[in-house]
């Protein structure tokens, strides 16, 4: 956790002699709000979350139903391709696991990635070993609220490195979409916004993948 009597750069060295901060990065002390685009409405009554693609059978749910869904916390470091990193952060929402295990739709063997859909057209893609890792959800809240439009209210994918859990894949922040509207299943990787537009399509953060030249 973060020591109120250090200074923001003792906490990033000691943090990196921790081995928590990857290649290139600097630590923040409170979670910058960048995104492309405006900041889209929300409403509760028109709202829905869709699931198709390589599965059994689509879904679609709305936000009263999604809302009902098994809850998990999470607290992670979550770190940015524009070079910050917020540790400890601390996340609610639902794993995509979670719905696996309870039945709510089932895989196809095609079934090897996944791209999050957000409003205005916006994509981003990952593997679906890292969907359904212990470190990605579709979160709802951040530090025991919820989420604010400037965040991705109400559901935003959350990627991000759990301390001592070191096998665990990590991608930049940019990978998990604000303003989340749905799962797409693919046989076929299919790169997304940022990806498209020169981002490095896997992102790892500790081999400092953040352009396609990376």
């Amino acid at each position: 956790m973060t020591n109120p009597t250090h200074s923001r750069k003792q906490e990033e060295e000691l943090r990196k002699q921790e081995g928590r901060m990857p290649p290139g990065q600097s630590l923040a002390r409170r979670l910058p709000i960048l995104h492309y685009g405006a900041i889209p409405a929300f409403d509760p009554a028109t709202w829905n979350f869709r699931v198709w693609g390589e599965i059994e059978e689509p879904i679609t749910l709305s936000w009263e139903e999604f809302q009902k869904l098994p809850r998990t916390t999470l607290q992670m470091d979550v770190h940015c391709v524009t070079r910050w990193s917020k540790l400890d952060t601390v996340w609610e929402g639902v794993a995509v696991k979670t719905l696996l295990e309870c039945g709510l739709f089932k895989l196809r063997p095609t079934a090897r990635f996944v791209l999050q859909h957000a409003e205005m057209g916006y994509t981003t893609n990952l593997p679906l070993e890292i969907v359904l890792a212990d470190n990605f959800l579709l979160a709802t809240h951040f530090e025991g609220q919820p989420l604010t439009p400037e965040h991705g209210a109400p559901l935003r994918g959350i990627v991000g490195a759990i301390p001592n859990q070191p096998n665990l894949k990590t991608p930049y922040f940019w990978k998990g979409a604000k303003w989340l509207r749905g799962l797409e299943f693919l046989s076929e990787d299919n790169p997304g916004f940022w990806e498209q537009a020169g981002y490095h399509n896997e992102g790892n953060i500790w081999k400092e993948q953040r352009t396609a030249r990376s």
